[in-house]
């Protein structure tokens, strides 16, 4: 992957991105993996000590794609070090509690009268405002409250956690993400920028759309592990092979059901139980006892090529070497790291995977130089505290 100049469809886009975790920083990831550029506004570092827990360190993947900047924001000079870089920005994103932007002078309000163009990005876990606005919270909490996590998990187990997929990233960084697109798309037609609220708990339940929409119309019941995409039907499930190891069963149509039971030998007719709940059991048990005959690669390489809907469940160090993940290089190495590779995919212009993550303050001088600080001005504010160089 290149590490020159940025390319992609955002390619002379600039951010400015506070520095945060979770949902901001993987939003910050897949913009600069579009080719933006992108300012991290770091905390300057404390002390010598450095480990996998500090900004930058090498598996710190949603840093990538970034150059950083350390920046007392709380030093006298440090807001208005800020507003400087956020007047040559075509947006910023930020990650803090309602309030703690405005209490820094660096709300909406105050930037955007410096740079009316500006698309000012805000996420957090319950939005702007609503009874819990002002509440500590994580992916976990967020989802809960949507009934998105009470649809996840076994029947008769405690709801399972989708590690922090849903609120964090999907419900979160990625409509963070197409928020602030949309309102870039937006200003080209009136030339002004404007605020986007995006919130975790509103983004989990937008993706629980589909299923608010079966629940109303009858076709999803409340409990876990009794419908069709949630384990409760024996033809979208993980099944235990001989080997401990387990192969992702996912025929949902009925064609594609008889190629399965055909492929690993079970009687074809089995896939008249489709849509019958009544006969489910049946069918479960057949599929589970006969895959528990063979190990999962066995039956893989049985079912390859096929219209099956069947995946071995492969772990992360596992992944890369599948020869469709090598083919597409959907996995790649890149700094020292196997990590995913941009996504989507462009025929004109390319995403490319440039810097690897950035230490905080690693850039100081240089973004601030580029980004139209004068050298004594430079020097002065590292000189004063208000500015890190690591």
């Amino acid at each position: 992957m290149s590490s020159g100049p940025a390319a992609g469809p955002l390619a002379g886009l600039r951010i400015v991105e506070m520095a945060g975790i979770g949902p901001v920083p993987f939003c910050g990831m897949l913009l600069a993996d579009l080719g933006a550029e992108i300012v991290i506004v770091d905390r300057p570092p404390h002390g010598a000590a450095r480990d996998i827990t500090a900004p930058g360190w090498a598996g710190d993947v949603t840093r990538r794609g970034r150059r950083s900047v350390a920046i007392d924001v709380k030093h006298p000079e440090g807001a208005a070090t800020v507003l400087r870089l956020a007047a040559h920005a075509d947006v910023l994103l930020e990650g803090f509690r309602p309030g703690v932007m405005e209490r820094l002078g660096l709300g909406p309000e105050v930037v955007r009268s410096r740079n009316g163009r500006l698309v000012y990005g805000r996420m957090t876990g319950w939005g702007q405002d609503g009874p819990l606005a002002q509440r500590a919270g994580h992916d976990i909490t967020y989802i809960a409250l949507t009934g998105t996590l009470a649809a996840i998990g076994r029947p008769g187990a405690p709801p399972a956690p989708p590690l922090n997929l849903i609120g964090d990233y999907g419900g979160g960084a990625m409509l963070l993400a197409v928020g602030v697109l949309a309102a870039l798309v937006e200003r080209g037609v009136c030339e002004r920028g404007q605020v986007v609220d995006a919130a975790m708990v509103d983004g989990a339940a937008l993706l629980m759309a589909p299923f608010f929409g079966m629940l109303a119309g009858g076709r999803w019941r409340g409990e876990r592990g009794a419908n069709l995409l949630d384990g409760g039907a024996p033809f979208y499930d993980t099944y235990a092979c001989a080997d401990g190891r387990f192969l992702a069963v996912g025929p949902l149509e009925p064609e594609f059901l008889r190629v399965f039971l055909a492929a690993i030998g079970l009687d074809a007719t089995l896939a008249d139980k489709h849509r019958d709940p009544g006969g489910w059991p049946v069918l479960r048990a057949a599929i589970a006892a006969r895959l528990g005959e063979r190990d999962r690669d066995t039956w893989a390489a049985l079912l390859e090529g096929t219209d099956a809907c069947a995946a071995p469940v492969l772990t992360m160090a596992e992944a890369p070497a599948h020869p469709h993940i090598a083919a597409r290089r959907t996995l790649v190495e890149h700094a020292g790291v196997v990590q995913p590779a941009p996504a989507p995919r462009f025929s004109r212009t390319p995403a490319t995977l440039g810097r690897g993550p950035a230490g905080a303050g690693a850039h100081s001088r240089e973004v601030l130089a580029d980004w139209g600080f004068g050298a004594e001005e430079i020097e002065a504010l590292v000189v004063a505290g208000c500015v890190a160089q690591t």
